[in-house]
């Protein structure tokens, strides 16, 4: 990893967005040592002021030339975006990391949730992947597994707010909800179908093979984290209307047998995991937005295999699986 100040100068490129946002409450909540804070969007949202540290901090506008002596850049820009500025931020000497999936599959970009394989983070590195938020709370669950009885079947289903899709989707879910209790016309931009009060089995578009773009990154980034490139791993992903939290229903074959107890004692002790052992005592989005843990229940022997595995994951897509991710990497960094 490359040696940065005890001190460093952090920016944050969109920084009004929603994961930009979040990255700045992230920062200030954890203490984060920063001797200076550069909030970086939209001309739209320029000379806007947040409070961080007790201190008012103006939004400039985001541009290639914005990162001279800058140490760490989080980026919550889109893939577009990324691609222009996060080179130009690294060639200014910034660190960056990038949640959007710009950068996350390209083989000399390291794809990084700290609690897996921080160690993928390379001297030198000056570009660093978050993954997909539902990429980042299933792979923990699946790295402790993996350790424990070798990963030999996954398939994952994904029951997603819509706060994965922007202010805009928040916005459309709660206008949409207010027009059917009203009885008005419904307004619908955001998304291919009614959000209010229905699940829409398509996040993002769908590649040749019937696959949604949202599947293909689970299932290769799921991959490319846990270093294991064959794994066999399919996903279904499904919008919901929830504003903030994603959950997952996961069903997991091993290679080797193992103790349920023994397993749920592992995952207990795993790092930004939280599992509830106690079947009627489920996680749900509502109570997991605003936390950082990656909640797990349902935890359950499969007996449709011979070593088969069924549970629950739900954690704040927003936080954890984006902003949270992202500082804690910057975190590692800084105490390096």
């Amino acid at each position: 990893m490359k040696k940065l100040s005890k001190n460093p100068v952090i920016a944050i490129a969109g920084a009004t967005g929603l994961v930009g946002s979040e990255m700045l409450n992230v920062l200030e909540q954890r203490k984060v040592p920063c001797s200076e804070l550069k909030l970086l969007a939209s001309k739209d949202s320029a000379g806007e002021v947040y409070k961080f540290n007790d201190q008012e901090v103006e939004v400039e506008v985001l541009s290639t030339d914005s990162f001279e002596g800058v140490d760490i850049a989080l980026f919550g820009t889109s893939a577009e975006l990324s691609a222009i500025h996060v080179p130009a931020a690294a060639a200014a000497g910034a660190v960056c990391i990038d949640n959007s999936s710009y950068f996350r599959m390209k083989p000399e970009v390291p794809l990084v949730v700290p609690e897996v394989n921080i160690d993928a983070i390379k001297d030198g590195d000056m570009i660093i992947a978050n993954p997909n938020c539902s990429t980042i709370q299933l792979v923990p669950v699946l790295d402790v597994i993996h350790r424990a009885a070798g990963l030999k079947h996954v398939v994952v289903s994904t029951y997603q707010s819509v706060s994965g899709a922007g202010k805009a989707a928040l916005d459309e879910l709660w206008g949409q909800t207010l027009a059917v209790f009203n009885q008005q016309e419904m307004p619908q931009e955001a998304f291919q179908h009614q959000i209010a009060f229905n699940c829409i089995p398509q996040i993002d578009v769908f590649a040749e093979n019937g696959f949604t773009k949202e599947e293909l990154k689970i299932i290769n980034e799921s991959r490319k984290i846990l270093g294991i490139p064959d794994l066999r791993i399919t996903a279904t992903a499904v919008r919901v209307p929830v504003f903030y939290g994603h959950a997952e229903s996961v069903f997991i074959e091993t290679e080797k047998p193992f103790d349920l107890a023994e397993l749920v004692k592992k995952l207990s002790k795993a790092p930004g995991v939280s599992v509830r052992a106690a079947h009627d005592e489920y996680p749900m989005q509502f109570e997991a937005a605003g936390t950082d843990d990656i909640h797990v229940g349902r935890i359950r022997r499969d007996e449709s295999v011979e070593n088969g595995l069924s549970l629950w994951v739900v954690a704040d897509n927003v936080r954890k699986g984006a902003a949270l991710n992202a500082v804690q990497i910057a975190e590692r960094l800084i105490a390096a």
